[in-house]
């Protein structure tokens, strides 16, 4: 076939240009160069943030948003940021347990309970916590819905099925009050996506808490995070420990791990090496600015395992700062501040019984260090922590987190005997406050330090 003089210069133009894209694809492609595992950007009001769970049937006498909404002045205070209130919407009747129900068995995810009030009362907690600089999250359940939900009836299909064909809970749980979608389905995707573009975008709401994330395909999350993201910067807490949904679509996971570790030195089963397992993982395994959910109670801890006194006993202190020193985004469950010693009922109303009591106190005091101390903030706007060898290394953990700005050298004895600990060579040489007492204190090489039984300090750098 002839071609034109014109004709083959293009074409040799094209080629050429084909080329260079090949050959500027294999430089943006280069397998050996890293690549960052998390695509995830997190929303800037989350990176000293810390987080406050509430349970609004039991946060108050009344059990309402209004009511609700009258305590935020007081969880401004505490040093709350991010309010991640339980399931808002309307409970299931069908095999509901107890009088008032889960609220994880969701009739319709765009209503609220009347339990709690209406959308404009909702809409007023929300307005009040954003004029006080705090965020909202709400609880969603998207792996399971009630037994009378819409979807049920007019939607079939969109069910998992059990060995006989019949709807199914979630296999292995005893969750009789819930069945489970099908994420197999195209429509139930598009369904659930829409539903909660809603409540950010035409409500307002900062976010989600998702329940049993893990159940739920992660390319499902990733698609809903871009979704929300185009509306604003949103907040995405994970229940579930896997790397993988920081790629796209969580900013924050929970530290169960973390959560048994210290639960397990409390109780006498376990050492501080349950902890550098811990930590080893964490820096190791994870994205550098992955949040992790310290936590020393939440509503599922608290109903079904044991208040946070039963939990941790005398490790109860320790495991408190170091949900909020340590590397991690530190949570209070409501009541914990108020000392409070019973388990909450889950189906039933059981209003928390409020207090002054030093877990409050000291919760106010460490978030209020979380809050200035940039050594501390969440992920990588936060310092590593580096550990601190030192003389009794199995029953005392040491550490420091330092930058350029700020740092502290905290110690725990997770022991119930006095420790007194010298250290070797390490990063925590310098002047530093007692956080707790103001006392000015400096260390050497020949510094050692005593902490009683379960005994803690926290030390500031004072910067040169």
């Amino acid at each position: 076939m002839r071609i034109t003089r014109i004709a083959a210069i293009t074409l040799a133009l094209l080629s050429l240009t084909g080329c260079f894209e090949a050959q500027d694809d294999s430089i943006a492609h280069d397998p050996y160069e890293p690549k960052s595992v998390m695509e995830v950007e997190h929303p800037e009001w989350t990176r000293s943030a810390t987080i406050y769970q509430i349970n609004t049937r039991q946060f108050t006498p009344e059990g309402t948003f209004k009511t609700a909404e009258a305590e935020l002045p007081r969880l401004k205070a505490l040093g709350a940021d991010i309010l991640w209130l339980m399931p808002i919407h309307e409970i299931g009747e069908k095999n509901r347990k107890g009088t008032l129900g889960s609220p994880y068995a969701v009739k319709d995810y765009y209503s609220v309970n009347p339990e709690f009030g209406t959308l404009e009362d909702f809409k007023s907690f929300l307005a009040a916590a954003h004029a006080q600089g705090m965020h909202v999250i709400i609880d969603w359940v998207a792996n399971h819905t009630a037994w009378d939900n819409a979807l049920a009836t007019e939607h079939p299909d969109w069910y998992e099925r059990d060995w006989k064909g019949d709807f199914r809970p979630t296999p292995w749980w005893d969750w009789s009050d819930i069945i489970d979608l099908d994420y197999s389905k195209r429509d139930v995707r598009e369904y659930m996506t829409k539903a909660l573009v809603y409540w950010v975008k035409d409500v307002g709401i900062d976010g989600y808490r998702i329940d049993t994330a893990g159940f739920v395909p992660t390319d499902f999350w990733e698609n809903v995070r871009a979704e929300l993201d185009a509306i604003k910067p949103v907040f995405m807490l994970g229940e579930w420990e896997d790397r993988d949904l920081y790629r796209k679509a969580f900013d924050a996971t929970y530290a169960w791990s973390w959560n048994k570790a210290v639960h397990d030195i409390a109780k006498g089963h376990a050492d501080t090496g349950a902890l550098f397992v811990y930590y080893s993982w964490n820096e190791s395994a994870y994205p550098r600015d992955a949040y992790r959910m310290t936590y020393t109670s939440n509503h599922d801890q608290n109903a079904w395992e044991g208040t946070q006194f039963e939990h941790f006993g005398p490790a109860l202190e320790n495991a408190i700062v170091l949900s909020v020193v340590g590397e991690g985004m530190p949570l209070i469950y409501n009541g914990q501040e108020a000392g409070n010693e019973k388990r909450l009922e889950f189906f039933e109303k059981d209003p928390i019984k409020w207090r002054e009591h030093w877990v409050g106190d000291l919760f106010k005091k460490l978030f209020a260090l979380k809050h200035e101390n940039t050594a501390l903030w969440n992920g990588a706007a936060g310092a590593r922590m580096i550990s601190v060898v030192n003389s009794a290394p199995k029953q005392v953990l040491s550490f420091v987190r330092e930058n350029e700005q700020d740092g502290v050298f905290a110690l725990m004895n997770f022991s119930g005997d006095e420790q007194t600990i010298s250290f070797s060579e390490g990063p925590h040489y310098g002047a530093y406050t007692d956080y707790f007492t103001g006392e000015a204190v400096r260390f050497d090489a020949s510094s050692s330090v005593t902490l009683p039984a379960w005994g803690y300090k926290v030390y500031v750098a004072v910067q040169q």
